[in-house]
């Protein structure tokens, strides 16, 4: 009588209360109805919502299990498996990150976890939530799509989660990086001057290039005007190295001047670079040919030249210097008659 009425109690429990699990896990797929896809959909997005409000934490997914039913207490029935502790499914996750589980795509449906939801089962095998939720309704019986091994547990994890945050964190650090070394790289080509030629050369020319760009970019509208005011300066620079250099010469003295008469006697001088007539000065025997109405004083320069003193004077009077140049050097000079 006991033994009976604690069959018809157990029989009576199982199939008035379909969520009721004893020994016999294959009505586990029917605790949840199928919802619709909107319906999932609006789940799934304020799962992920608080998911990232709240810190991420690890549970076991699988409800608590019933009180056992007399026949169960008697032996009469096999009692369901017991539930794993908080070691155990230490033990478990420490086997699954040995075989990089959560590092490989799911089984399922063949892609990266990324920040999915994922369950471990308690045979260390990692699915996404949804695919393990879909392959038991499909299948229908709670059974592991790897291992086949059936009356397990599962746990929600975050592995994948972290390994995905990590990678993007590591991709994101050598992007910034590389920008950071390209930037350097390109500063330091700018500024050192490389030790090849070719690159030499090229380097001269885009410095060459900044600066004509430069120089076209700050020009003034009146580009004559402008030109005008570089001559000016350009003729300013000229003049007063001119009065450098003239006054660096100094004059020469009684003895510098014999070294240069001698330098004109032996060079042969006849004739006026200016007028092409005769000098008679340095030559006696053209002095006596030539009569006295036509004999001109000379000047000898400290460049060595003899000229025809109204000649060099004309010539002084017609240059636009303050100081003229030689008309055959274009040295500064000293001169003295002779």
């Amino acid at each position: 009588v006991m033994a009976s009425a604690a069959f018809q109690d157990h029989i009576t429990r199982s199939v008035l209360d379909p969520n009721f699990s004893g020994s016999d896990h294959s009505l586990w797929c029917s605790r949840t109805a199928p919802r619709k896809p909107q319906a999932r959909r609006k789940v799934g997005e304020k799962a992920l919502q608080r998911q990232d409000e709240q810190e991420e934490r690890e549970y076991v997914l699988d409800s608590a299990p019933y009180s056992l039913t007399l026949a169960q207490k008697m032996g009469l029935v096999a009692s369901p498996a017991r539930r794993l502790t908080e070691d155990e499914w230490t033990q478990i996750k420490t086997r699954s990150v040995l075989q990089e589980e959560s590092a490989q795509p799911c089984a399922v449906c063949r892609e990266e976890f990324l920040l999915q939801p994922q369950v471990l089962l308690s045979c260390s095998h990692v699915f996404h939530r949804t695919c393990l939720q879909a392959f038991e309704r499909f299948s229908g019986r709670k059974c592991c799509p790897m291992c086949r091994r059936e009356q397990y547990e599962t746990r929600v994890i975050y592995d994948a989660a972290h390994l995905f945050r990590h990678r993007c964190a590591t991709r994101i650090q050598a992007c910034w990086r590389g920008y950071v070394a390209r930037k350097w790289y390109r500063h330091m080509r700018k500024i050192i001057c490389p030790k090849d030629k070719q690159l030499r050369r090229k380097f001269f020319e885009a410095k060459l290039q900044e600066l004509n760009d430069s120089f076209i970019r700050y020009c003034h509208t009146d580009t004559e005007a402008f030109l005008r005011d570089i001559d000016r300066s350009l003729s300013s620079s000229r003049r007063v190295f001119q009065q450098l250099e003239r006054k660096s010469i100094s004059e020469p003295q009684e003895k510098d001047w014999d070294q240069i008469q001698s330098q004109v006697i032996q060079r042969g001088v006849h004739d006026c670079p200016i007028c092409l007539t005769a000098l008679c000065s340095i030559n006696p025997l053209s002095e006596a040919s030539i009569s006295n109405h036509q004999r001109r004083p000379t000047m000898l320069l400290s460049c060595s030249h003899l000229f025809h003193q109204f000649c060099l004077e004309a010539f002084e009077a017609f240059a636009a210097d303050s100081r003229p140049l030689c008309p055959l050097c274009r040295s500064v000079y000293h001169k003295k008659a002779i």
